[in-house]
């Protein structure tokens, strides 16, 4: 799995490199300096607006987690999948360490255990794919609006279909199939620290608990994949604004069509890092059909990964901090040094 998620890197950037050779690298430079500071503060700006409604739709699904936790849980799962050179599946997993938590007894919070931050987890991307699947759709409609013969409405619909029939399976699984569950935690597991192995392990008798408790309140569930779908109409209101500071000319119907099927295109792709070259491709196709110059798209596309980066190194490095000062913390079962005791105690 390595090998093959190094390779589709290497193919990504390559496939970038050839895009921008094609349309020019003066064009597409002069197209990314055009937006300047205002612009990639304010395209800055609305992907931390649409990070809040993230969080907002992950504490709808689940509650006892406190809403601020769960924010910065979800922009350290995405900042892992965007900076770093994994696939999704390396984000969600850092994204379940995010998610759980040894709070001190100072701070007046509850520890958040393995099982409860994978199941928190789970759930969220099962509301967040729910919220998708309506908005992709949404997309196509508005993309065969435009462009009644488009050739991306029927692969797009079709692979739609496909999504929905998966993460209704998904959710059947995360439901009855507690033996399943397991398997995955022991499976994920070993990819990754070997104390942390042992602790999903031990573990992994309460994930199907921990689901179960969740899933008792459907209505949650839905009230979640609602606030996910305002969060992905959001994200096709911060990608109009890149398209206007860059001086293109498109509708919020057009932004919407253009984040939708670019969406449906890279979920099928969820191996590829980043989605290295597939985004570049997308955007540059899609933004074609709306008669926008290929060089503002792919513009726009390494745009967006600048402000990918903006957001998710500054996270990144707080997260790691954070784990510092957890790493080395005092642990519970130290014994306490000569002269820490009271003197009630050592008079013992």
């Amino acid at each position: 799995m390595k090998k093959l998620t190094i390779l589709l890197a290497f193919l990504g950037l390559a496939l970038i490199t050839g895009c921008t050779a094609w349309l020019g690298a003066g064009s597409v430079l002069r197209a990314v300096l055009s937006i300047g500071i205002v612009g990639f503060g304010a395209t800055i700006l609305a992907q931390l607006a649409v990070d809040a409604i993230l969080g907002v739709a992950w504490h709808a699904a689940c509650r006892e987690i406190r809403l601020p936790h769960l924010m910065m849980a979800r922009m350290v799962r995405d900042a892992a999948a965007t900076c770093l050179p994994f696939s999704q599946l390396g984000g969600i997993l850092i994204g379940i360490r995010a998610t759980g938590a040894d709070a001190s007894p100072r701070s007046g919070r509850r520890s958040i255990d393995w099982p409860e931050a994978a199941s928190a987890n789970i759930v969220d991307l099962t509301t967040e794919v729910l919220g998708q699947i309506v908005f992709v759709l949404i997309a196509v409609v508005f993309l065969v609006a435009h462009q009644q013969s488009s050739p991306f409405a029927k692969p797009v619909i079709i692979g739609t279909l496909l999504l929905a029939l998966g993460i209704g399976g998904f959710i059947w699984t995360q439901q009855h199939g507690g033996t399943i569950l397991k398997r995955m935690a022991r499976g994920l597991s070993r990819n990754i620290a070997s104390q942390w192995h042992s602790t999903m392990l031990s573990s992994a008798d309460t994930l199907q608990e921990k689901l179960d408790e969740v899933w008792s309140h459907p209505g949650r569930i839905a009230e979640a994949a609602a606030v996910h779908l305002v969060g992905w109409v959001g994200s096709a209101v911060a990608i109009w604004v890149g398209y206007h500071f860059l001086g293109a000319h498109l509708s919020l119907t057009g932004a919407i069509a253009i984040e939708g099927v670019a969406c449906g295109i890279m979920s099928a792709s969820f191996l590829v890092p980043a989605g290295l070259g597939v985004q570049e491709a997308a955007y540059i196709a899609l933004g074609s059909a709306f008669g926008i110059d290929p060089s503002v798209s792919l513009g726009l596309s390494l745009l967006r990964r600048g402000r990918d980066l903006a957001i998710g190194i500054p996270v990144l490095l707080l997260w790691q901090a954070s784990e510092m000062r957890r790493l080395r913390g005092p642990r519970p079962d130290a014994a306490p040094k000569d002269g820490a005791y009271p003197a009630s105690e050592r008079s013992r």
